[in-house]
C-alpha cells in the first residue's frame, strides 16, 4: 500500500549516529532514510588492508585449511585484495553472518552462516562441533574480541590465523563534533546502533566532557544481548536489542521500541 504523502515515517525527524568504519556508512544511511531519519557519521576507525609478506604467508596457510572462517565483509575484501579466495574440493567455508556470506558469494565462494550472526553463533554451528586435530583457517582483522581462536583451540583445533586488515583509530574532527553537539540539543530523537563494543568505547573516550551527559540520554539499539550489556555498562538506559547486525534489523527494532 503506498504511503500517504503527509504521513510521517516511523523515525521522522530522528538522527541516526553511525559508528561504521570510514566510508562504510551507506547501508545504515539508506536504511535510516527509508524510516525518515538522517544520519550523522562518527567513524571511530578506518580499515587498512595488510599486505606485507608475513600477512600473505599467513593468509596462504589459512586458505589451505580444511575449514575457513571469515569474520566480516572487511575480512573478505582485504583477503581478496591480497589473494583471490577459492574453496577447494571438500573444504568448508563459514561466514560470521549474512553480509559476510554475500561478500563471499560475490567472489564465487559458497559459504554457510549461522542464524545468530556473531562469534557465538559460529561456534554453535555443527561444522565446528568436532574439530579436534583439524586445521581451521581464521581470516579476520587485528584486535577485536578474539573469541573464536581460543575457543577453537580448546576444542583441539589447529587455528591458522590471518589478520588481513587493521582498524586504524580516527579522532572525530572538530566539525563533526560540532554537528554532534547540535544533534544532542535534543537527545530524545537520537539513535545509536551498536554493532561493535570496541567502536562504542573508542567514541566514548573521544567525547568532550560537555557532550557526555546528553550522549548517555540517546536511544541505543544493540545487535545482540551482549552488546546491550556493554551499552548498559557505559551508562545508557534507553536500550533495544535487534535480532542481528543488519541495518534493516537494527532500524526495525528501534522503530518497535522507540518510535
Amino acid at each position: 500500500m503506498p504511503r500517504i504523502a503527509n504521513q510521517a515515517l516511523p523515525l521522522q525527524d530522528w538522527c541516526v549516529l553511525s559508528l561504521r568504519p570510514r566510508n562504510q556508512h551507506g547501508g545504515l544511511r539508506a536504511a535510516a532514510a527509508r524510516s525518515g531519519a538522517r544520519t550523522l557519521a562518527l567513524s571511530p576507525f578506518a580499515i587498512e588492508t595488510r599486505a606485507d609478506a608475513a600477512t600473505r604467508a599467513a593468509l596462504a596457510q589459512a586458505l589451505g585449511a580444511e575449514v575457513v572462517l571469515y569474520t566480516s565483509p572487511n575480512a573478505v575484501a582485504a583477503a581478496a585484495a591480497i589473494r583471490a579466495p577459492k574453496a577447494s574440493r571438500g573444504q568448508q567455508v563459514l561466514a560470521v553472518g549474512s553480509g559476510t556470506r554475500r561478500a563471499l558469494h560475490r567472489l564465487g565462494v559458497a559459504a554457510d552462516a549461522p542464524g545468530r550472526m556473531d562469534s557465538e553463533g559460529l561456534l554453535a554451528m555443527p561444522q565446528l562441533a568436532a574439530v579436534a586435530s583439524r586445521r581451521i583457517g581464521l581470516v579476520t582483522g587485528a584486535g577485536g574480541r578474539d573469541r573464536l581462536a581460543p575457543a577453537l583451540r580448546l576444542r583441539g583445533a589447529v587455528v591458522l590465523r590471518a589478520d588481513v586488515y587493521a582498524r586504524v583509530p580516527q579522532p572525530l574532527p572538530p566539525k563533526r563534533l560540532d554537528a554532534l553537539a547540535a544533534v544532542l540539543a535534543d537527545p530524545r530523537q537520537v539513535l545509536l546502533p551498536v554493532t561493535s563494543g570496541e567502536a562504542l568505547q573508542h567514541v566514548l573516550v573521544g567525547l568532550p566532557a560537555p557532550l557526555r551527559k546528553p550522549f548517555a540520554r540517546i536511544a541505543v539499539v544493540a545487535a545482540s544481548a551482549r552488546l546491550a550489556d556493554v551499552a548498559r555498562a557505559a551508562g545508557f538506559r534507553r536500550i533495544a536489542i535487534a535480532t542481528d547486525a543488519r541495518p534493516a534489523s537494527l532500524l526495525r527494532a528501534a522503530v518497535d521500541a522507540f518510535a
